[in-house]
């Protein structure tokens, strides 16, 4: 079983603190956050979503990867952009959908095929599966 952790350290109120995120299990870096810059322009700062965007668009290019080895395909490129959309809600914010663009090079699929593919890596994808509550569109095709 793999676990990953990340740790964010928080000083001052919501509107005027700021905070870091240390991704711990990779030791990739920290990274610093701040509300005001997660609802208007990043200025240099992540946000929660920019990190689900890139759990979501990573997880399904290896999992797409997969479901396409084991129908015995393989594939050249696979690029996946997420964006995620971010609404007020209620007093606080609501993650109301995320948006997928998915492009492969798939030799020997037809684009059918590979449509109905890219929905099951979707699908099975362990980050989609985490956020079942929370509407996921994939515009997916051959070529780049």
């Amino acid at each position: 079983m793999a676990k990953r952790d990340s740790t964010t350290r928080w000083t001052g109120g919501l509107n005027s603190g700021k905070g870091s995120v240390t991704l711990d299990s990779s030791n990739a870096g920290q990274f610093d956050v701040t509300f005001p810059r997660r609802i208007g322009e990043p200025e240099g700062t992540i946000s929660p979503e920019e990190l689900i965007a890139a759990a979501q668009s990573s997880c399904l290019a290896m999992n797409l990867a997969g479901v396409l080895e084991k129908e015995g395909l393989s594939p050249s490129t696979i690029d996946v952009s997420a964006e995620v959309t971010v609404d007020p809600a209620g007093g606080g914010l609501n993650i109301s959908a995320i948006d997928i663009t998915l492009r492969a090079e798939v030799d020997g699929v037809d684009a059918d095929r590979f449509a109905q593919l890219a929905k099951t890596a979707k699908d099975t994808c362990p980050v989609s599966k985490a956020l079942a509550g929370t509407t996921i569109n994939l515009d997916a095709s051959l070529g780049s």
